[in-house]
Order: structure tokens, then C-alpha cells, then sequence
């Protein structure tokens, strides 16, 4: 029996255990999704006052705080940082390569843009040491000051052609524009003619006032709306279409966007107003974008495969935050899908992605 990519396969069709075995021992897996906080902060040395300038302080055993207008924003545990706690992590899940960007929270779009500029800086060396040690397990992507436009344009350039960095990861908006906003374009055209990777993650959500519970539910509740709002930003804001080259990657497997998309689709095809943002069906561009894999539940991520396509999925951990997916590999085989599709989902959609042969 001949399967296309996607399709299933039952367990005595494909031999379950041995195959899976045999699969894990040899598969090529890549994590797009992973982040890093540095182990410390330089000093401000600038002249705002107030500003929101992170820092480090010590927590228990080997655990920091990260520190933020004098308060904590988040214990992170050395996994962070640590170059050899990484790889030996790495190796027990079965992966052969990590994608390093910044706690998205490091973004810091928030601060005056030559603040942002030196933070963003000061992010992008420290993730290029890290990626330089840990060769060749990691590959790095920085970040820019998209509060200022030429000055994100001017850090891309450096984080390509000076750090040598595969590309760089983007917050969900900046200060409550959405990143599909036309005033973002020139970036996003810097970005396809550099031949650069962007990965977008959730940042500051609509709709907090909503969440009812403790703070930690806006990772859980708020951030797949965020991150749904913002791809479907990139089709209604026209740069997709406008900038066809550009490889881009959304977390938590594009958030609402796969509900979205019939609503958003059935509006294309009626009202007048919408087609005229979109050429292309918005169905048929989503397909044109890349999504990580990390949803929790099967059934979840066969629909991602049903409306992206399993040539634009990506194995995405969020590794090492509390809310990670500890056993990628396991939710990949969970899927019983043909060894085609394992693959692509594994390691070659986020080669081409990542723009490497």
C-alpha cells in the first residue's frame, strides 16, 4: 500500500514498535521553538528614566529570577543558559538540533528605541556564543527593535551578515500593532532579500481583561488567540502576498488561526470589502506559512495537518519553560503517520525554513 504524505497508517500496516524504534534511534529532528535567557544582564547605562530594564537575581539552588521594573517576571531554571544542560537535554529527547531565540518577553518593544537597540544587541551576541559552543546542535535566532523600523532594519543586517544567525524571532505585535500592519513591510521585504528565517510568538495578548484565573492562564488561554490574530494579520494586511519569499513560522501551531480560516475564507468569497485585501483565497496563503507542532493532543495536530499541509509543520517544544512539550518525538510518532511525513515534520520542513539545503 502506497501512503501520501499525511495519510495514516494503521499499527499493522506499519508495524508500530519496531518501526517507531527504528525511526527514533535514526531520526534527524529538529526544535524550532526553544528560548533563552542570558545567565545575566549588563547594567542600563542609558538616560530614560523608568525604564524596564531586565536583570538577574538569585533564586533557589540554581534557578534566577528575571527581574523586570523591580519585579519578577518569571523564575527560569539554567537551562536557560547553560550550554551543556542543553545539549545533554537535547540527547535524552532523541533530538539532533535546537533553534535558540529570546524569552519573547526579552523582545522589549516597549522600551525607547536606543534602549531596545542595545538590549537587542546585547541578545543577539549572547545567542551567537551559545549557538558557536554548542555547534552543531544549535542554530540562533535573534531579535531587532521593531519599535523603530531603521533601526530593526539595521540590527537584521547584523544579526545575518555580522552574527551569521539563521534569522529572527518577532513578537505577535509591538505595542499593540499587529505585525501584519503595511508599516512593517519594509522589514519583512529585509528580511526575504537577506533569505532570513522569522519565527513569531505570542506577546502581551488582546483580551487579558477577559481571562479569569491566575496569570499563568495567559499563556494557556490568551496567547492562541494572539498568535491567531497575528498570522491572520499577514494575509488581511497584504504582506504575504506582497512579499512572497518571506519564510515565516508561527508558534503554538498558528494559535485560532485554523478556526479562523473557514469564517475568514467564507468572507473572501462574499463580501466585497474583504476580497480586496486578499489575491489569493486566505485558505491557499496559509499554506504558504510554516506552523509548530506545539498543540498538546493528536487530534489537534491532524487538523494542522488537514488545513496548513504536513509540508509546513515544524517539531516545536517551547522547551524549557514549565508549559513544554517534554517528548516531541513522542507526540510526532503518536501520529502514526508514514515515515514521508515523520520526516518532513521532523527535519526537512525546518531545513527549508531555515533556508539550509
Amino acid at each position: 500500500m502506497n501512503n501520501s504524505p499525511g495519510e495514516l497508517k494503521t499499527d499493522t500496516e506499519a508495524g508500530s514498535v519496531s518501526l517507531a524504534q527504528r525511526w527514533r534511534s535514526q531520526c534527524r529532528c529538529v526544535d524550532i521553538h526553544t528560548h533563552v535567557v542570558p545567565e545575566n544582564f549588563p547594567p542600563y547605562l542609558g538616560s530614560n528614566l523608568n525604564v524596564a530594564w531586565p536583570s538577574m537575581a538569585s533564586a533557589s539552588g540554581t534557578d534566577k529570577n528575571v527581574m523586570i521594573s523591580g519585579r519578577v517576571y518569571r523564575t527560569v531554571t539554567q537551562q536557560c543558559w547553560d550550554v551543556p544542560v542543553r545539549q545533554a537535554d537535547l540527547t535524552a529527547q532523541g533530538l539532533s538540533l535546537q533553534v535558540l531565540s529570546p524569552m519573547p518577553e526579552l523582545l522589549s518593544y516597549w522600551l525607547p528605541a536606543g534602549d531596545g537597540a542595545v538590549l537587542a544587541r546585547f541578545m543577539n551576541e549572547s545567542i551567537a556564543e551559545m549557538v558557536a559552543r554548542g555547534a552543531p546542535q544549535f542554530l540562533g535566532l535573534g531579535t531587532v527593535p521593531l519599535q523603530d523600523i531603521d533601526a530593526a532594519l539595521r540590527e537584521l543586517d547584523y544579526v545575518v551578515n555580522t552574527l551569521k544567525l539563521s534569522g529572527v524571532e518577532l513578537g505577535s505585535n509591538v505595542n499593540g500593532k499587529a505585525i501584519g500592519d503595511p508599516s512593517f513591510r519594509p522589514f519583512f521585504e529585509a528580511a526575504a532579500r537577506l533569505n532570513c528565517a522569522v519565527f513569531v510568538h505570542a506577546l502581551k495578548p488582546a483580551g487579558l481583561d477577559r481571562v479569569v484565573g491566575p496569570p499563568q492562564l495567559e499563556q494557556l488561554l490568551a496567547f492562541p488567540g494572539e498568535i491567531g490574530l497575528a498570522a491572520a494579520s499577514m494575509l488581511t494586511g497584504g504582506t504575504l502576498a506582497a512579499v512572497p519569499k518571506l519564510r515565516i513560522a508561527f508558534s503554538h501551531g498558528g494559535g485560532s488561526l485554523p478556526t479562523l480560516l473557514p469564517r475568514l475564507q467564507m468572507g473572501w468569497r462574499t463580501v466585497g470589502a474583504v476580497k480586496q485585501t486578499m489575491s489569493q483565497a486566505p485558505a491557499q496563503l496559509a499554506r504558504q506559512m510554516y506552523y509548530d507542532d506545539l498543540v498538546y493532543d493528536s487530534a489537534a495536530l491532524h487538523n494542522l495537518i488537514r488545513v496548513y499541509g504536513v509540508e509546513q509543520l515544524l517539531v516545536g517544544s517551547d522547551y524549557p519553560f514549565t508549559i513544554m512539550d517534554r517528548d516531541p518525538l513522542g507526540s510526532l510518532e503518536a501520529l502514526a503517520l508514514d515515515e514521508t511525513s515523520r520526516r518532513l515534520i521532523a527535519s526537512d520542513n525546518a531545513f527549508r525554513w531555515l533556508g539550509i539545503p
